[in-house]
């Protein structure tokens, strides 16, 4: 709640970055009514793409991941879950569904929080509890070495601390002291320094962050992953979340940095949304799009399996033939054969068939 405190105390400027992201977040939002009346066939490929997504993303994010042949089942059957990796993502997809059906009525709450951290836990013994030890953010070395890069909240002190930041939440929701995304961002980077789990901090947070985004009327959450597109930029967050963080317990640290890393995730959904439904005209271009998409956004090499998981109902035999038709322009390449085949995205191609540098 320290930054919560510093705009509460008010705030002089706001950097020329962050101002531009408004600007531009503020026409993208004017916009979502639009492209969220287009297409009903095209906006329902996007949300169960997005459903899938975030819930793997999200957990992958902290390390827990499953089978990728167990993915579909995981999300959106009712299976008889195997460990606790995968009890985690059914419980994320659970409040997943949660807020796509509730934002509107869902108050947040102390209770709330705890009780979206009990779901996406899984079955360990403190789900939906406060950590009663001290936790503090250590990085690990290859090398063996180790560092704090962050103290956090003491136990008896994360209570107040939480109920603290819900007040200063509605306070200065109600009160408009700064542009609500500003106070989201920020109750964001409190929460995760308040730290109040001994696990699952981070995958709470996330989930809150789609809650208010809904909550002030920004809804690409359920069209885009904006867990999928933070875990394609895991290092900037890292990096802008330890930027923020550091002296943070006085109140004199800089959030900014941390800020403008959530209002660039929400841009770079917005365009993605935007550029998707934009240029896809009907549900077979949809699932193309899909494909093409989850192609283009692979680094390194990637089997047809990885794509399988980013698109959910889509068949392999389509993802196939998409493949062939850019490895015919000149789009991917592959190793192998089969199930076991390599695929490479290369990039786009110009008008001579070249790559381009």
């Amino acid at each position: 709640m320290m930054t919560l405190r510093q705009f509460a105390a008010g705030l002089k400027s706001i950097p020329v970055t962050t101002s531009w992201y408004l600007s531009s977040l503020g026409e993208s939002r004017g916009k979502q009514e639009l492209f969220t009346t287009q297409s009903p066939q095209i906006l329902a490929v996007l949300k169960e793409s997005s459903l899938i997504e975030s819930a793997v993303s999200s957990n992958r994010i902290e390390g827990v991941e499953i089978e990728d042949e167990r993915i579909g089942t995981v999300v959106f059957g009712t299976p008889a879950l195997k460990d606790r990796d995968e009890e985690s993502i059914s419980g994320y997809r659970d409040v997943l569904k949660l807020i796509h059906e509730d934002a509107k009525t869902l108050a947040l709450s102390e209770e709330l929080i705890l009780r979206f951290h009990q779901l996406c836990s899984g079955q360990i013994w403190d789900a939906g509890r406060y950590k009663e030890k001290e936790g503090d953010i250590i990085q690990k070395y290859p090398d063996g070495r180790q560092r704090v890069r962050f103290k956090t909240v003491l136990p008896s002190d994360t209570p107040p601390y939480v109920a603290e930041l819900l007040q200063l939440w509605n306070d200065c929701i109600r009160e408009q002291w700064i542009p609500p995304l500003i106070a989201l961002a920020g109750f964001n980077l409190d929460f995760l320094c308040i730290h109040p789990f001994r696990d699952g901090n981070g995958r709470v947070s996330r989930l809150l962050l789609l809650l208010q985004l809904y909550q002030l009327g920004y809804e690409v959450g359920r069209y885009i992953s904006l867990e999928r597109v933070i875990e394609q930029n895991k290092e900037r967050y890292y990096e802008t979340l330890e930027q923020s963080s550091q002296g943070w317990h006085e109140g004199k640290h800089d959030a900014w940095p941390y800020i403008n890393f959530v209002l660039f995730i929400l841009k770079s959904a917005y365009k993605e949304f935007e550029e998707r439904v934009g240029r896809t005209a009907s549900p077979k271009g949809a699932k193309a799009d899909l494909v093409t998409s989850a192609v283009k956004r692979q680094t390194g090499q990637f089997r047809i399996a990885d794509i399988e998981r980013a698109c959910p109902g889509v068949g392999r035999e389509w993802i196939r033939n998409i493949l062939a038709e850019m490895k015919d322009g000149g789009q991917v390449s592959n190793e192998g054969r089969g199930p076991a085949a390599r695929w490479r995205y290369l990039g786009e191609r110009n008008n001579k068939g070249t790559a381009p540098k």
